[in-house]
């Protein structure tokens, strides 16, 4: 790693600490630290549905210019947190997949959806969609949550 690429490391985690935390008014992220590093803004945070959108910059792109998997499945996660964080008990993940359906490139937005499909005891399933600021399919993510004993 060269000291630029260190510095430029530093600068950007500064700068996410320094910065507005993602948008949301819940404790669970005010305190989220990766989401806010990454620019993800909380667009709509109700029981069951959220909506998180995040810009593509060109750090977050692999070693063929398009926008790393992991960050897109990333997004599609937060999504996901927050959707299924309905009460008060911490809600976390038990498994997912990811389908990628087409590539992004530094510049753009992303958009992830997720709704609850079915809620039943402690287990949840979700579904999320990533779509580019055009609406075109980007990833679909299917989630399943565990909600503990342990309460926010």
């Amino acid at each position: 790693m060269t000291d630029a690429t260190a510095d430029a490391m530093t600068d950007a985690a500064g700068d996410a600490e320094a910065s507005a935390l993602p948008a949301g008014d819940r404790a669970m992220m005010q305190r989220d630290l990766a989401s806010a590093a990454l620019g993800m803004v909380v667009e709509r945070d109700e029981p069951g549905i959220a909506v998180v959108s995040m810009r593509v910059r060109d750090d977050m792109t692999n070693g063929f210019r398009i926008t790393h998997g992991g960050l897109v499945f990333t997004l599609a996660d937060t999504a996901f947190a927050i959707a299924c964080n309905e009460d008060d008990n911490v809600t976390v993940a038990a498994g997912a997949d990811i389908t990628f359906l087409k590539s992004t490139v530094a510049g753009q937005t992303l958009t992830a959806t997720a709704v609850r499909r079915t809620r039943s005891g402690r287990t949840g399933l979700y579904d999320v969609s990533v779509v580019d600021e055009h609406g075109d399919p980007v990833a679909e993510f299917r989630g399943r949550s565990i909600s503990t004993n342990r309460s926010i």
